[in-house]
């Protein structure tokens, strides 16, 4: 039985959409990946109503909805589609990672955690244990396209990160 603290929406979610919210880099920016993935619930369902944040953290990019001249931006926002599917355009990050913010029905607050790119030593991977780990590692899906779904509960639930 749920109890009222432990539910949350629906949400009003006037503003949190806007133009270009999940595209970090313009279309056609030479080096520009794609994130794609799933947001999917403990029991392996798709979570249709999620807001996702990304953010690169590159010291180049302005975030939020300002951009550079070449509109270049360190922070995206996406939301899931009935299948629970999102993606992300953006410039490789200077570092090995992405951070990654899920907001989701049944959260009180986000869940954080990071989208690796590549299997590389990192502090955060190394403490890891093999099948732990996977869960952080994007996989390749073709050229510059990366699929991470986030599994917010079960079986291979995603990796996430207390501040």
């Amino acid at each position: 039985m749920t109890t009222p603290s432990q539910t949350v929406g629906p949400f009003f979610g006037f503003a949190l959409p806007y133009a270009a919210d999940w595209e970090l880099v313009p279309e056609g920016r030479p080096g520009a990946v794609t994130i794609t993935g799933r947001v999917l619930d403990g029991a392996g369902e798709p979570v249709p109503d999620a807001l996702l944040e990304l953010w690169t953290g590159d010291s180049g990019t302005r975030g939020a909805l300002r951009r550079t001249e070449a509109g270049d931006s360190g922070f995206g926002r996406c939301g899931t589609a009935p299948d629970g599917s999102y993606r992300f355009r953006l410039a490789p990050p200077s570092r090995p990672y992405a951070a990654l913010l899920v907001f989701a029905r049944g959260l009180l607050k986000p869940v954080r955690t990071r989208v690796y790119l590549a299997d590389v030593p990192d502090p955060l991977l190394d403490s890891l244990d093999p099948a732990r780990r996977a869960t952080l590692l994007a996989r390749p899906e073709g050229q510059d396209v990366y699929r991470f779904d986030v599994r917010l509960q079960g079986e291979q639930e995603t990796v996430f990160l207390e501040f």
